[in-house]
């Protein structure tokens, strides 16, 4: 017989305030609310602008030619790739000493390869392209799902790869150049991350969408739409940013593997009856993933040698702010963010919760709470050094 399990009673975390901007940016004039109810998970949306420039500061064709020609970008950072061709051998090694730099861009072959008519793909942008790793993250805080960033630079004339569908929401930021996009309905709705399209699905019927977009266009496609990109008589760059959604199927195998630890799942099926499988609870999924989500984002730590060194010249009238790209659950006086838990006495809860609340910049006399002016500044400084807090005008702008 299978133990009954008792789940403690949860009280509602306080959370850092998600704002909805990074996706109006990429939607507008298209209202959030609307595409929210209207095409996630449903049906893929084209926002036409021809608004040159409106994505140069995430990433600019200056910028991809720079990270390809002068920083010795290494793989997975990049690859090349070329529809229905194999693309190999634009890589070397550098001599070092104790170990080689593997995988870094021969720039002349991956030059060549470009002119030839393959794409330059930058992949992990939310990894290592700041403006890239911010916007990754407003769009995270909003959906509360984690985002990833690669980017597309294809010479004229070219089709970098073939029919396929993604596994992941897709919104596609045109930055420069044109792209036609020929959108198909799915074979398969809303794949799973192991469902890659394959031929054996079934051939892509008639063209739903047959769209170019320009600079300053947006494109949005739910996982499982197939679709194909060509250029046209300009080169082309476009950002994907792709948005890795939890699914309730994730949550039911999770829910499953923590039954390992119950005797009778370990138990052999000869018996006569099986063991009552776990049931989801909807409240209690969405807890579990929201601390799994907070728990696993990267930090953002862009500035953070210089708050360090200026910890000692912080007084109780430094201006000070939380990172944007915090994204944070206050449990009583437990801070969760960015893979770190701390835990501080109860007599700080009103000095937490502004802290994590607070939209505007501030000084330690704002904080309101029973601390003394010292008090605060222990507070303060330990979240600066922690990167939850840093000056004010030290960040960059944000996207």
């Amino acid at each position: 017989m299978t133990p009954t399990r008792t789940t403690p009673t949860q009280t509602t975390p306080t959370r850092t305030t998600p704002s909805s901007l990074a996706l109006d940016r990429a939607l507008a004039p298209v209202e959030s609310e609307t595409f929210l109810a209207e095409h996630w998970e449903r049906s893929p949306l084209v926002v036409p602008r021809s608004e040159e420039g409106r994505f140069d500061d995430l990433l600019s064709v200056r910028d991809v030619e720079r990270l390809i020609t002068e920083t010795g970008i290494r793989t997975p950072g990049f690859r090349v790739v070329k529809a229905g061709a194999t693309v190999s051998g634009y890589t070397t090694d550098l001599s070092w000493r104790p170990e080689p730099f593997t995988g870094v861009a021969d720039v002349r072959r991956v030059l060549a390869e470009f002119e030839a008519g393959a794409t330059i793909v930058l992949q992990g942008l939310h990894h290592n392209w700041l403006p890239l790793a911010r916007y990754c993250r407003h769009l995270e805080a909003f959906l509360s799902h984690p985002a990833q960033a690669n980017a597309y630079y294809a010479p004229r004339g070219s089709q970098g790869l073939p029919v396929h569908h993604d596994t992941h929401e897709v919104i596609s930021l045109q930055v420069a150049g044109e792209k036609r996009w020929l959108v198909y309905e799915p074979v398969l709705e809303l794949p799973l991350k192991n469902q890659r399209y394959r031929s054996a699905l079934g051939a892509p019927g008639k063209p739903v969408l047959d769209v170019t977009l320009r600079a300053g266009d947006t494109m949005y496609l739910p996982r499982g739409w197939l679709h194909q990109a060509l250029t046209s008589g300009s080169d082309s760059l476009h950002v994907t940013v792709g948005v890795n959604v939890r699914r309730w199927i994730d949550e039911a195998r999770a829910e499953l593997d923590a039954q390992e630890q119950q005797l009778a799942f370990r138990e052999t099926i000869d018996g006569d009856e099986p063991p009552d499988l776990p049931a989801l609870d909807a409240h209690a999924v969405r807890r579990r993933a929201r601390e799994r989500f907070v728990r696993s984002r990267r930090p953002i730590l862009d500035g953070q040698l210089s708050e360090l060194r200026a910890l000692e010249e912080l007084t109780v009238e430094t201006e000070l702010e939380r990172r944007d790209t915090v994204i944070a659950d206050l449990h009583g006086t437990r801070l969760l963010f960015e893979g770190r838990e701390l835990s501080f006495p109860e007599r700080l809860a009103a000095e937490l919760e502004f802290l994590l609340t607070t939209e505007e910049p501030f000084r330690a006399t704002d904080v309101p709470g029973s601390l003394d002016a010292a008090g605060r500044l222990v507070l303060l400084r330990r979240l600066v050094r922690e990167g939850f807090l840093r000056r004010t005008g030290s960040a960059a702008s944000a996207p």
